[in-house]
């Protein structure tokens, strides 16, 4: 059996790569690492989840572990759940990826992301024999989990409402779908289908025909949004860290005014930080590494331009929802539009990212000389107005290039030069 955790758990082709045995196989070691007490476990609404739920549930039952089956739940509302109950969980769900994946996330007793030493030692488990409990577990169904998270939700408004405001959201066929109005008919097939976060376009459409003031996109698991402004400009994870540091700093809360970014951020984020005297901590890509950097340095507020956006102070985890909720709470303290607030919290330098295509996950394409001798000559023609930036996906077998410049033209150029070296290296196809 190979295990590989990736940037966010284990992940891939249901009942090919992600299999019934390994999902038994993971809830049968999780416990002798994160204990064997009550867990609590939460889906998205791929066809599959239901069958790695219950494979999973009966792996984790059978070490003792008491499961409570939370049903169809965004990964931050397990997180609440786990952060409240003080247990750990899981999560069936694939997050933005396709629905013919899927994946399943661990979260410590507290709704914490796992540590990579931790990862390990739960992929060693995995591969090592495990007696059943005496007494094996029980699997409950809970009732109405998603009441106390949208409580939850709603006291990050403090009092306040958002009564004058039209809001589109779209959620992307995934675990928000009981709330919100497009992209909310999941048959288990359609998640992340031309929808969501990674395709805002339907959103943006829809913002403009009915005259909204804002829109927000989830991902299928609802950990990330992408907001759209009423005039249809896009707001991303920069742009609503831009936009809610600005707020926190002016009431107090930005704690050691600082925030953490990570690699992907826009260099206009980290500039716009800057001429506000806030500083950026940087990340590897991950919002466990964001977490974990903010907690060392206690900061309240950190993110990635995916839309994974943490509030250190109301939740452990990225949370769409939560996200969406403060930011419009934000938008409206200030008076003005998302549209304007967007426009004006950063000057957003040209970026170009492309997916080139490999046989493994993990690849590290800058290890080749031809690659490498690719990159130096890249980041020389940009200099200090630039920037260039190649690393492996963590949930895919891809390796990401991203390319900032002053230009879009200058941008695309230099991708485009790099990707070609890479698929000459690896012997490999562009996926987009």
């Amino acid at each position: 059996m190979v295990v590989s955790f990736g940037t966010d758990g284990i992940r891939g082709a249901a009942n090919a790569e992600l299999t019934v045995e390994l999902a038994v196989a993971l809830g049968r070691a999780a416990p002798e690492v994160l204990g064997s007490g009550m867990w609590l476990v939460g889906a998205d609404t791929r066809a599959s989840s239901e069958m790695l739920v219950a494979a999973l549930s009966a792996g984790l039952a059978s070490q003792g572990a008491h499961v409570v089956d939370l049903g169809v739940l965004p990964t931050p509302g397990v997180a609440y759940h786990a952060q409240a109950r003080g247990c750990p969980a899981a999560v069936v769900s694939a997050s933005h990826n396709r629905w013919t994946d899927n994946g399943i996330k661990l979260l410590a007793a507290g709704g914490i992301k796992l540590s990579d030493e931790l990862e390990r030692a739960v992929a060693a488990h995995m591969v090592a024999p495990h007696p059943p409990a005496a007494v094996p577990g029980r699997i409950t169904r809970a009732e109405d989990a998603i009441v106390p998270y949208v409580g939850h939700l709603v006291a990050a408004l403090e009092g306040r409402r958002l009564d004058d405001y039209v809001v589109v959201l779209d959620c992307a066929n995934g675990a928000a779908s009981e709330v919100f109005t497009i992209a909310d008919t999941p048959d288990g097939t359609n998640i992340n289908d031309a929808c969501g976060s990674t395709h805002p376009d339907a959103l943006r459409a829809a913002v403009l025909e009915h005259g909204a003031d804002a829109g927000l996109a989830f991902d299928g698991d609802a950990d990330r949004v992408v907001a759209i402004g009423g005039d249809g400009s896009i707001v991303d994870g920069d742009g609503i860290l831009a936009i809610c540091a600005a707020d926190l700093r002016d009431r107090g809360r930005l704690r050691n005014n600082r925030v953490v970014v990570t690699v992907m951020s826009n260099l206009g984020l980290r500039r716009a930080l800057d001429a506000q005297g806030i500083g950026a901590v940087e990340t590897p890509v991950g919002d466990r590494y964001v977490l974990e950097a903010m907690e060392r340095g206690d900061v309240a507020l950190g993110g990635e331009q995916s839309g994974h956006v943490i509030f250190g102070d109301l939740a452990t985890t990225g949370d769409g929802i939560l996200t969406g909720l403060v930011l419009l709470d934000a938008v409206a303290r200030s008076g003005r539009s998302l549209a304007v607030l967007g426009a004006t919290a950063m000057t957003r330098l040209p970026q170009v990212l492309r997916n080139v295509a490999v046989r493994d996950r993990g690849v590290d394409a800058a290890s080749d000389p031809s690659v490498a001798a690719a990159l130096a000559e890249a980041e020389a023609e940009l200099g200090a107005v630039g920037r260039v930036l190649l690393r492996p996906s963590g949930t895919e077998p891809l390796v990401r290039v991203m390319v900032e410049a002053p230009t879009d033209a200058q941008a695309a150029a230099v991708a485009e030069r790099l990707c070609a070296v890479v698929e000459a290296a690896f012997a490999v196809t562009r996926a987009t």
